[in-house]
């Protein structure tokens, strides 16, 4: 069977790369939309554009120098990040690994966890982030969830005498738009904050794969071709307010509230043909789909910070909670093409409510003769449910009739306590950082329909160590040491088979335990005042990894579920390198090459399969007075899957600063500049053969204004071990 080409559309809109290029149109003028609260200086890029600081147990990157988050979001920051790789849909690995844990000012909210974190990291605006802190192997005081380890996104605090503030508006290519706008006021003991910002962005994707199943009882092969043309239309109005109040040095407290919404329509055209391979195909089909949503989160804080007269010595106390809740309602009209028949009408809703909620209480006691001695306690609560119904409809009254393979119900829920305590200590060219922290964590769910439930308990210890050591001024080497947990997200525990893509199922697995894992790495860092350089080896080891496997079920039909891995291990050799060629270029290279080995013994693959690669990132950045510009390149190279490999990705982004006179500012940013973003995977086994690919039309461009007012105060260095960030 010769499998056609993708839906209508396709070659006209795509005709492969070159055709893609040649019909995204020209930049528009735009206005950026950076952090320019207090002046034009705040959008100054010194070379590197991401400054670097290396700590005991992190590394902080300052990002408001890197042009892509004037006009950005934090996906497109985190994408600049050493050792973190974005995908085309913002879902985020660190050193390969995408169980990741992303904290908000150290703490977890509802919108970035689970399968909801890609969508919301390409929807949040960069222009409130200060820096991004990346702790491969993280201390005692974080929850012991992702075992690659933790990404904390530190936002802008902004404390100062005064009022203070700034507006920018932009519009780019693709019809998309930005307004912004930020004001803080600082009057005696308090201070009051308030950004706002609303985006209209437009995105089309597209998707076509092609795979062949054999059917085992007589070898007799099928052929099928899918092919999807996507578009995506949202609004993102966002609001944060923050109140702080400082009666006296020693005591703060604080309130943070934030809420963000999208409300838009997704819209796609699917075909679908299948028959017996070499011959044409018996059977194709047509779908089409006009589909609404909308979501709101928000994040409500209060915090309380106490400090003594001794030195060191604090108590931080924080309650949080944060909710996310999603909509979609799609209306479907599905031809019937070869054998013709009459068009059939369905539709679906989808619901998602995330709520979670949280307190911790951190308490160190006073530095002697550098010693700290650190702990705490910690208490969440997540409560999710997931929602679908799906109904068929009569083609002449439109009568809805419940279809079954579509409508379901899932609840989720999990309690965890934790304690934890660390020792830190300095003594000559010797620096250590040890923690013990203890979890009790408790899961339920529920499938309504089939009335499914599922417990479970665990009660682990999860030790860190981190170990420096200077061997000059210049030259130090690390150690580190953790044990870490990846905890199966909630929807792919739910065992109910999901028809919403009839040619393509899939189901949870009740079953699965936690990912245990552990990580060892070791490293130097040179740092000579003018350059740095760095590298460090790493090792983990993996126990229940969860991975998709997926097996046909019918002669055009597969079922993708969820199982895990006995044994599987990564690691690899990561390089840094930064500093300045002249005085107005400076540079920034960083690189992971890496090595993943996975035991397929459970899906029926025998042996191990090894894979290595190199995930590369270099930037240019050239200043000359207030004139400033950047060049980014990064790749993500090909991932070892159980059933098969996902390809490489590239992107290259560039921006340029000049100053207009005053706090008048001219900003111009092109992210995705040759439309990198394509998602290709493959699937080899016995009975399937399987190329997929998805191609993001992600170039974005700005180029415009930005103004502001008031004083920016001189940012604090970060401080050296702050457990609170």
């Amino acid at each position: 069977m010769a499998v056609a080409g993708p839906g209508r559309g396709w070659w006209r809109k795509a005709g492969g790369v070159g055709a893609l290029l040649a019909h995204l149109p020209a930049l528009a003028l735009a206005a950026p939309t950076g952090p320019v609260a207090g002046n034009a200086e705040a959008v100054v890029v010194t070379a590197p554009a991401l400054r670097v600081e290396t700590l005991i147990d992190r590394r902080i990157y300052t990002v408001d120098a890197d042009l892509q988050s004037l006009t950005g979001t934090v996906a497109d920051v985190l994408g600049a990040v050493p050792s973190v790789e974005v995908d085309a849909d913002g879902n985020v690995s660190l050193r390969g690994d995408a169980s990741v844990t992303i904290l908000v000012d150290g703490r977890p909210v509802a919108q970035l966890a689970g399968q909801t974190a890609g969508d919301a990291l390409q929807q949040i605006p960069a222009q409130d982030i200060e820096r991004i802190e990346v702790l491969t192997n993280p201390p005692a005081q974080y929850k012991a969830e992702g075992s690659a380890g933790v990404i904390n996104i530190v936002t802008r605090r902004v404390r100062r005498s005064g009022l203070s503030g700034g507006a920018q508006a932009s519009a780019g290519d693709h019809h998309r738009s930005l307004l912004s706008g930020s004001a803080n006021l600082g009057a005696g003991p308090w201070n009051v904050s308030a950004t706002a910002s609303v985006r209209h962005d437009e995105r089309e994707r597209q998707v076509a794969s092609v795979r062949t199943i054999t059917d085992p009882a007589t070898a007799v092969q099928t052929l099928g071709g899918h092919s999807q043309d996507e578009t995506v239309v949202r609004t993102l109005p966002r609001l944060k307010l923050g109140v702080d109040f400082a009666p006296d040095e020693h005591r703060k407290v604080g309130a943070a509230f934030s809420r963000g919404e999208r409300r838009g329509r997704r819209d796609f055209d699917q075909r679908d043909q299948s028959g017996p391979d070499a011959v044409p195909p018996t059977e194709i089909t047509d779908r089409q789909s006009v589909g609404r949503e909308w979501s709101f989160d928000t994040d409500q804080r209060l915090t309380f910070e106490q400090t003594t007269a001794r030195a060191g010595e604090s108590l931080n106390l924080a309650l949080t909670r944060s909710v996310f809740r999603e909509r979609e309602h799609y209306d479907y009209v599905n031809l019937a093409l070869l054998p013709a028949g009459p068009p059939t009408y369905d539709d679906l809703a989808l619901g998602e409510d995330l709520v979670s909620m949280g307190f911790n209480a951190d308490y160190a006691g006073p530095a002697v003769a550098g010693r700290i001695l650190r702990f705490g306690v910690g208490l969440r609560r997540d409560d999710d449910g997931y929602d679908s119904a799906g109904d068929t409809l009569d083609p002449l009254s439109r009568q809805p009739t419940v279809d079954p393979t579509l409508t379901n119900q899932f609840r989720y829920g999990r309690r965890e306590q934790a304690a934890y305590a660390s020792y830190q200590a300095a003594s000559g060219h010797w620096s250590l950082l040890g923690g013990l922290r203890l979890e009790r964590t408790l899961i339920d769910t529920l499938q309504v329909g089939s009335n499914i439930a599922g417990r479970a308990r665990y009660l682990r210890v999860y030790p860190s160590l981190h170990l420096e050591r200077s061997v000059s001024d210049a030259t130090t080497l690390s150690l580190g040491l953790t044990r870490r947990v990846a905890w199966p997200d909630a929807s792919a525990l739910n065992p109910f088979i999901d028809h919403q893509d009839t040619a393509n199922l899939r189901a949870g697995n009740p079953s699965l335990p936690p990912q245990d894992t552990r990580a060892f790495e070791l490293g130097v860092s040179v740092d000579t005042g003018r350059r740095t350089y760095g590298a460090t080896g790493y090792l983990r080891l993996l126990r229940d990894a969860v991975t998709d496997v997926t097996v046909p079920v019918a002669s055009d039909v597969v079922l993708t579920t969820k199982t895990t891995l006995p044994q599987s291990r990564a690691g690899g050799l990561e390089f840094t390198a930064n500093g300045h060629l002249t005085a107005a270029f400076g540079y920034a290279l960083s690189g992971n090459l890496y090595y993943s080995q996975i035991d397929g013994t459970p899906l029926g693959i025998p042996g191990l399969r090894s894979t290595a690669g190199l995930n590369a990132k270099f930037s240019l950045d050239y200043r000359k007075g207030r004139d400033a510009a950047q060049l980014s390149l990064s790749r993500s190279d090909r991932r070892l899957t159980p059933q098969g490999e996902i390809g490489a990705l590239n992107q290259v982004n560039v921006g340029w600063r000049h100053p207009l006179g005053g706090t008048l500012v001219a900003v111009a940013t092109v992210a995705d500049l040759f439309n990198g973003q394509r998602y290709t995977r493959t699937v080899r086994s016995p009975l399937l053969d399987e190329a997929y690919r998805r191609l993001t039309v992600g170039r974005v461009g700005y180029v415009g204004l930005a103004y502001g007012f008031g004083r920016e105060p001189r940012k604090a260095k970060p401080p050296g071990f702050d457990y609170d960030s």
